[in-house]
């Protein structure tokens, strides 16, 4: 264990005394927690360490271990999950899928982190594991591996088993950890509204868009557990993560959280060192990335199939009215980049308009977008502005999805430091997609002159531990 991992083991086993925002009453089933997700120290706890039923609370650990997989290379968000019998049967809530049908692994992220879909869970879950209860031993051994000593799961989902049981300090551990190992793929926790077929679904989570710095994370409910909910808050410069557990109903469940974002987000520090959770160790599965990436685009995991997790993994612990499903996610022609840099020399600028005039020359010409090279140094990711450009022609690679700007930017910085040589060439630029109403910004660079030079960029990224796929702009 590293020295912040111990540091941040240590402070989370320290419950902060005379909470200034008390339990609800008559209610024993509650528990809570407020963590600094900075510096890690318990801010506010009610039965922190009593054990509780996660609920739907589950998927955060099943989304943990899918974005795991995401990272590695061992599946795409276009990856197809086939959908079993006992997937389709699952209870409410659920996309209503059916047996031997089956969905993107981004759509499934999309199910799970808005309706709280328990088919959808277990198809992952089963995609994932090769079967719901090795995936379930692989989420346990994922979970003392996170440092949740108090945490046992059953299935891939939360639906009702009495074995299943975790702690609100566990899941406060769980969602910093989801933010801090994840940043790419954590913008998908504020996601408003997800389309599906000719469905439009809400997230659950009424907090989300509603509370001011609250960017996720997830809600639970079951009769046994009562209404979970775990939530992140970020505001100038300050960050936390609360939990309560065993609300009486949604509403006084969701009044809980206010008052605690309230009261401890303002007494969260500004500063921390770094991240406070250790990463386990890396998968077995990193060489899968070195595969042609137009190959893992289009591979399709039938229901028989062998798992893509390692069995040494699993081991190691021992929509109603369903519509097709969507070829895309976003209406592509809403797309606006931004790459323009703050300050600019007439060198520059000039080389820019020449680049701007190739683009469109070539943007006119059939079959030749694949040529364009971009011809002058990429500026610095801190540099990049909202001034709207065209996208850059050529082929591109992304390596995540954020909710802000700044996020993306941010997530294209890390990039950029993680991955050296490789893209030291490469124009870091945001691209705004319209999802339902709501803007997310693709993290992208450009100026790679060919599909091979884009694959092996993305695969060497891959090899450094960072998602990326390929493509043709």
């Amino acid at each position: 264990m590293t020295i912040c991992a111990g540091l941040m083991a240590a402070v989370l086993s320290t419950t902060a005394a005379a909470p200034a925002t008390a339990a609800p009453v008559d209610n024993p089933k509650y528990a809570g927690i407020v963590v600094d997700a900075k510096t890690g120290n318990v801010l506010y706890g009610e039965n922190a360490d009593s054990l509780r039923y996660p609920a739907s609370l589950t998927k955060m650990m099943t989304l943990y271990l899918v974005f795991e997989a995401l990272e590695s290379g061992r599946i795409t968000l276009d990856t197809r999950v086939p959908v079993s019998a006992r997937a389709a049967a699952e209870p409410p809530s659920k996309l209503g899928l059916r047996p031997g049908g089956s969905f993107t692994v981004e759509q499934g992220i999309l199910a799970l982190v808005t309706r709280s879909a328990n088919d959808a869970s277990t198809a992952l879950g089963e995609m994932l594991g090769g079967s719901e209860a090795r995936f379930a031993q692989m989420m346990t051994a994922k979970a003392r591996a996170l440092g949740m000593t108090r945490t046992t799961y059953r299935n891939a989902n939360g639906l009702p088993n009495t074995a299943q049981m975790t702690t609100a300090r566990d899941q406060a551990r769980l969602g910093i950890a989801l933010r801090q190992h994840f940043p790419q793929y954590y913008g998908f926790f504020s996601t408003r509204s997800f389309k599906y077929g000719k469905q439009v679904i809400g997230n659950h989570n009424r907090l989300v868009g509603n509370v001011r710095g609250v960017d996720g994370i997830k809600t639970g409910y079951t009769r046994a557990a009562g209404f979970n909910l775990v939530t992140s808050a970020q505001l100038e410069g300050q960050s936390v993560v609360g939990v309560v557990l065993g609300g009486t109903s949604g509403g006084a469940r969701d009044a809980q959280m206010r008052k605690l974002i309230a009261a401890y987000l303002p007494k969260a520090s500004r500063n921390g060192k770094g991240k406070m959770i250790e990463e386990p160790a890396a998968s077995q599965f990193v060489a899968r990335a070195a595969e042609p990436e137009q190959k893992q685009k289009q591979k399709v995991i039938e229901p028989d199939a062998k798992p893509v997790v390692a069995a040494a993994v699993a081991s190691a612990s021992s929509l109603p009215n369903a519509g097709p499903v969507p070829e895309a996610r976003y209406e592509e022609a809403v797309e606006t980049a931004y790459a323009a840099p703050t300050k600019k020399s007439a060198a520059i600028a000039a080389a820019e308009g020449t680049l701007e005039a190739q683009a469109q020359k070539l943007a006119a010409t059939p079959g030749s977008a694949a040529e364009y090279v971009p011809s002058i140094a990429a500026p610095r990711v801190d540099e990049v502005t909202t001034s709207s450009t065209k996208i850059q022609a050529g082929w591109v690679i992304q390596i995540g999805v954020s909710p802000t700007k700044q996020m993306a930017l941010d997530l294209l910085q890390t990039a950029q430091q993680k991955g050296g040589n490789v893209l030291r060439s490469a124009t870091p630029f945001a691209v705004a997609i319209d999802n339902g109403g709501a803007q997310v910004y693709r993290a992208r660079f450009g100026g790679f002159d060919n599909q091979k030079v884009a694959i092996n960029a993305c695969n060497q990224l891959k090899r450094k531990g960072m998602n990326c796929w390929a493509s043709q702009q």
